[in-house]
């Protein structure tokens, strides 16, 4: 049994696995304040109510982007379940991919991941579409090796950042409305962000393909993926599942 652990920007999300079969899943809000005794006291209630405990688990397996929340997860592993742990990013994790761009280094945890579990699961060449705090598109080639992306800012950040600016707007509800044309201030709201965003990925998406010169196929992910995804052909697949499907992808390429 694996403990799967993906830390993104707003949230982090914990998942027992048996091997490939998901048993089950937790979320909280990513503070790099809560310390591991936090976690572990959070987590051990959460494990118990389903039947499971760390004595359980045979290794743990953390994706993160950001530092001081990693500190925190990685001692935790440390002290409460003391199995192997293999972190995605650092020195003696095997992701079985080449990362060809400029920066290797700078690449987020969740984005190598990502497109090591969708080249897995349906081939290459590909683009990840993930629609988190940041919307990325992240390429693999034909062999799985990351290939670079795009990062834009995320819809909820961009839908934050319109009522912060303008204080007589009021927040909106994230909705494909029925109409481009609003014929309130809501709706106007509505449209301007979800067929603004959705035409703002459907550019991308095109350009993208048309640089890299082969056809592609493009999976989103993400908690709006299949918001956007319904409206657009340019999106072939949905799958929320991509980051926890990359974890154990990992932990099976290392313990060969």
């Amino acid at each position: 049994m694996l403990l799967l652990i993906d830390s993104g920007n707003t949230n982090v999300v914990f998942a027992v696995h048996d091997g490939e079969k998901p048993l089950a899943s937790w979320r909280c809000g990513n503070d790099p304040r809560r310390t591991a005794d936090e976690y572990a006291v959070w987590l051990i209630q959460l494990m118990t109510l389903k039947g499971y405990s760390f004595d359980d688990i045979e290794a743990c397996v953390i994706a993160s982007v950001v530092p001081e929340t990693l500190f925190n997860l990685k001692r935790l592993c440390e002290k409460y379940v003391p199995k192997p742990t293999l972190v995605v990013g650092e020195k003696g994790t095997d992701l079985g991919i080449q990362v060809l761009i400029d920066r290797p280094e700078q690449v987020g945890a969740d984005r190598l991941v990502g497109v090591i579990a969708a080249h897995v699961k349906y081939g290459g060449p590909l683009m990840v579409l993930d629609f988190g705090t940041a919307t990325s598109f992240d390429i693999a080639d034909e062999k799985g090796n990351f290939r670079g992306g795009v990062l834009a800012p995320g819809v909820h950040q961009s839908v934050e950042a319109l009522y912060m600016a303008a204080r007589k707007l009021p927040r909106v509800e994230i909705a494909k409305p029925e109409t481009v044309i609003g014929r309130a201030t809501v709706p106007a709201m509505q449209s301007g962000v979800y067929w603004g965003y959705l035409s703002m990925v459907e550019g991308l998406i095109s350009r993208i393909q048309a640089e890299y010169g082969e056809p592609m196929k493009v999976i989103a992910t993400g908690g709006l993926s299949a918001l956007f995804a319904d409206a657009t052909d340019a999106i072939q697949v949905t799958d929320s599942d991509l980051t926890l499907t990359g974890l154990v992808e990992i932990y099976r390429r290392n313990s060969r």
